[in-house]
């Protein structure tokens, strides 16, 4: 969002020192119990660090202004001229997006190999759009240090073939690779205006904007059809109402602005959808609208199907925009926020869209001039914000944040942050109910330098004034935050109170330092939260300033292993610090970070450690071996292994043929069971014993599957891994 100097300042010094830094390793666990969080999406993504590579390995890190601390899982792979990085497709594709970075002031390119062969085409790499500074907002650093890049392939591949980038020239740090399929081009619908018709240059080459505006009008009521072609507009289109506007999918449609809607009104009814519209941002200039969407698009209009990169925000939102629907969209590479409700939103929807890389807040609601009600943020998943929190509410009344998937939030913010921070008046306070359900949170929360302390994964922060509204924490998963789980905070330092918060159904999952972090007056009631591996102590309970009252805790009955508490608030606990010895009875690999050669679908490798027999990790089809790696995170002497299937009758018997390796480093791999058929059947539980050597000692557990019997891929619900025999 927009924002004044004291944006991200919390007017209060530091206490004690600033916390050293934990390494998180990529996960992404669903609660068992609840719909899955986040997005449905038509792409399967590939971390660079989990391919094969002649490159660097990068991180873990969460050092802000480090490439590694802003890459999807806090790792990357660095390659140099003729490194490269082959990838093992997940699902059937024809294209492929890649998140990268090149060091600031370069440009070059990937080639591109697809099972061996070099493409004719490759993937431009730039740092054009990277580096961005904001010397205004108080602790920020140079950010914003990646781009995507994005090639339709001109063949299909299957899963299990190989594609590779490799470095032509400059130094270029691979991410991520998103593969999807691309379906064709959508055909022109009948009785629409298409902008050709009225002399836009589908080369890119000439100037379409009067050409859409001719269109706009004469479709009035109608469809505006934007045919597959790439189209450059100079300047912002206005006076949009009453129209859809339609491309032939977001990959053949192609607008080229960094202002394509700027309009304070509408009457509404605007439908935008199944094109991409990409700009020329470089730097944030919070006075400019260089937005795709900047003001209203009036009531009951919707945004669908689009692809928006390279703006300062995607949607800035003011005005009427009642019953607006954003959904179905990716918002990618943005300097600042990726969509704001900035006032007076009424039944706005934003859901199932896919946003990284933003620079500010990923989705915010901002009640400036009047709240924002009965709105909400829906099963969006939300990667990379590098300055800021994955979704913010700032004020507003009846608020909605469900299903969200969030992860590797950077500094200054919280995956999910409910606040009271105003920044400008007039500002409406939290109000009514304010909802936050079945969210997932996966390195979230961050160092704030101008706190000297971390931001939780979950904040509620009563910064400008107490929070009285109703706020209810529902059904929340929380893994690898670096610091603390859930914080009450006060966060402009005057000690207003945070009230009538109630946490229920969370799980908690290897956080660094406490589960709450509890430093403003006010209660708080939990039930059913489930902690483990927590670094430092259950509870830190120090409101400030110090005599500003206290922080109750309730406990609300089904509460585990967070009893604990901080004793010394002149301190703050640091990653890791108070870790108990390992219980010999414990799984060491429940809850661990999990990757795998592949995955189909939404059977991801972290169902395969989340403690639920009946979610399950299911390989790549059809393309054995196929592994799964978890990170047990230090090394032990591992004596047995339980591998189990979902128990359910409707599951056949069937025999999967493993080979158990094991690795100090996560490079070099050893032998410890050599490959041997496994029977899993329901009639006895559907689960397998590996004894394991009592010379094993490894710390990545490696379950490399070559045949089964019942489907052609390796399936597994569950890896346990015990020191004892």
């Amino acid at each position: 969002m927009h924002s004044s100097t004291a944006r991200h300042v919390r007017r209060m010094p530091a206490i004690g020192a600033v916390v050293a830094l934990a390494a998180g390793m990529p996960v992404i666990l669903a609660p068992a119990a609840h719909a899955a969080a986040g997005a449905t999406l038509p792409f399967t993504s590939v971390e660079a660090e989990s391919a094969s590579s002649n490159g660097t390995r990068i991180g873990p890190d969460q050092t802000q202004g480090t490439l590694a601390s802003e890459a999807s899982g806090r790792q990357a792979v660095r390659l140099t001229s003729g490194q490269r990085v082959e990838f093992t497709v997940p699902r059937a594709s024809n294209a492929v997006n890649v998140a990268y970075s090149v060091p600031d002031g370069q440009a070059g390119s990937l080639s591109v190999y697809v099972n061996g062969t070099k493409l004719a085409r490759t993937l431009p790499v730039t740092s054009t759009y990277s580096y961005i500074d904001t010397g205004w907002i108080a602790g920020a650093k140079t950010h914003h240090f990646y781009d995507n890049a994005r090639l339709l392939l001109g063949q299909n591949v299957q899963a299990g073939d190989k594609v590779a980038v490799e470095s032509t020239g400059p130094q270029v740090t691979v991410d991520v690779a998103d593969f999807e399929q691309v379906a064709g081009a959508a055909a022109q619908p009948a009785g629409s205006v298409s902008v050709v018709s009225k002399g836009a240059d589908p080369s890119g080459s000439g100037d379409s904007t009067q050409a859409f505006r001719d269109a706009i009008a004469a479709a009035q009521g109608g469809t505006v059809w934007i045919p597959p072609g790439d189209y450059r507009i100079t300047s912002s289109l206005s006076g949009v109402q009453n129209v859809t506007l339609r491309g032939a999918g977001s990959w053949y449609s192609v607008v080229h602005t960094s202002r394509f809607i700027d309009q304070s009104g509408s009457a509404g009814h605007v439908r935008i959808q199944d094109f991409a519209v990409i700009g020329e941002v470089t730097e944030r200039v919070d006075s400019s609208p260089d937005n795709f969407v900047n003001g209203s698009l009036g009531p009951d209009s919707s945004v669908s199907g689009m692809w928006i990169q390279h703006m300062k925000v995607g949607l800035w939102l003011t005005g009427n925009n009642d019953n607006l629907v954003v959904e179905n969209s990716r918002i990618l590479d943005t300097t600042a926020d990726g969509l704001n409700l900035n006032g007076s939103a009424k039944g706005v929807r934003v859901r199932n869209n896919f946003l990284r890389n933003q620079g500010d807040d990923s989705l915010a609601m901002w009640s400036l001039y009047a709240p924002d009600t009965d709105s909400s943020f829906e099963n969006n998943t939300i990667s990379q914000p590098n300055l800021a929190n994955g979704i913010a509410v700032y004020g507003g009344t009846d608020i909605a944040v469900r299903n969200n998937l969030i992860s590797d939030t950077n500094a200054l913010g919280s995956g999910i942050a409910i606040s009271n921070q105003k920044f400008l008046d007039p500002f409406s306070p939290l109000a009514g109910t304010i909802t936050v359900d079945g969210n997932t949170l996966v390195r979230t929360g961050a160092i704030n330098p101008n706190w000297g302390h971390a931001m939780g994964a979950l904040r509620v922060d009563s910064y400008d004034s107490a929070v009285n509204a109703t706020v209810d924490i529902t059904n929340t998963t929380i893994t690898d935050s670096p610091y603390s789980a859930f914080e009450f905070v006060s966060g402009g330092g005057h000690g207003y109170a945070v009230r009538n918060v109630n946490v229920t159904g969370a799980t908690v999952r290897n956080t660094g330092t406490v589960v709450v972090q509890a430093e403003a007056q006010g209660a708080a009631t939990f039930k059913n939260v489930t902690a483990t591996q927590v670094g430092a102590s259950g509870v830190y309970n120090c409101p400030y300033p110090a005599n500003s009252g206290s922080f109750t805790l309730t406990d609300g009955g089904g509460n585990s292993g967070w009893s604990s508490t901080w004793s010394d608030c002149s301190s703050w606990p640091q990653p890791g610090q108070g870790t108990p010895a390992p219980d010999p009875g414990r799984n060491l690999a429940k809850g661990r970070p999990a990757t795998a050669t592949g995955s189909q679908d939404v059977y991801t490798p972290g169902k395969a450690v989340d403690g639920d027999a009946n979610s399950y990790w299911e390989s790549a089809n059809n393309a054995f071996p196929q592994s799964l790696t978890v990170d047990l995170g230090q090394s032990y002497a591992v004596r047995r292994l339980v591998l189990k299937l979902p128990p359910s009758a409707a599951w056949g018997a069937r025999t999967q043929t493993v080979t158990v390796l094991g690795s100090t480093d996560g490079s070099n791999y050893s032998t410890v069971a050599g490959a041997q058929g496994y029977r899993f059947d329901p009639a006895t539980g559907n689960t397998a014993t590996v004894s394991l050597p009592s010379t094993a000692a490894l710390r990545y557990l490696r379950l490399s599957v070559s045949a089964n019997t019942g489907w052609p891929a390796g399936q597994l619900s569950e890896v346990e891994a015990y020191l004892t025999s």
